[in-house]
C-alpha cells in the first residue's frame, strides 16, 4: 500500500510564494513519475507539472516560468515551488504518484491567493 500526503498550502497575497510538498510512503519501489494537479469547486482537476523519476519535466503553460517541481529521491519527496501567485492559481492541489501502472493520489492541500 502507498500513501501520499501533501503539505505546505495556506492564503497568501498575489505575488507571493509557497512551496508544496508531497511525500510517498509505503512500497515505493518502481515509481516512475510525479505530478501535481489543481482543482476548483465544480471543476475537473488540471494538470500542473510533472516530473519523471529522472528527473525530467513538463508543465501546464500556466505555471511555467512561475513554477518549479523537483524531487529528493532519497526523501521521497516531490516539491512544487510557485512564485508570483495569482488568484487563479487559487485550488485544491493534488499531488499525483504513478508506479507499476497505478495512480496514487493524496488528499489535496489547499491553495488561496487573494487579490
Amino acid at each position: 500500500q502507498v500513501q501520499v500526503v501533501e503539505s505546505g498550502g495556506g492564503e497568501v497575497q498575489a505575488g507571493g510564494s509557497l512551496r508544496l510538498s508531497c511525500a510517498a510512503s509505503g512500497s515505493i519501489y518502481g515509481f516512475l513519475a510525479n505530478a501535481w494537479y489543481r482543482q476548483t469547486q465544480g471543476k475537473e482537476r488540471d494538470f500542473v507539472a510533472r516530473i519523471s523519476n529522472a528527473g525530467n519535466t513538463n508543465y501546464a503553460v500556466s505555471a511555467k516560468g512561475r513554477f518549479t517541481i523537483s524531487r529528493d529521491n532519497a526523501n521521497n519527496t516531490v516539491y512544487l515551488r510557485m512564485n508570483n501567485l495569482k488568484p487563479e492559481d487559487t485550488g485544491v492541489y493534488y499531488c499525483r504518484a504513478t508506479g507499476a501502472g497505478v495512480d496514487y493520489w493524496g488528499q489535496g492541500t489547499q491553495v488561496t491567493v487573494s487579490s
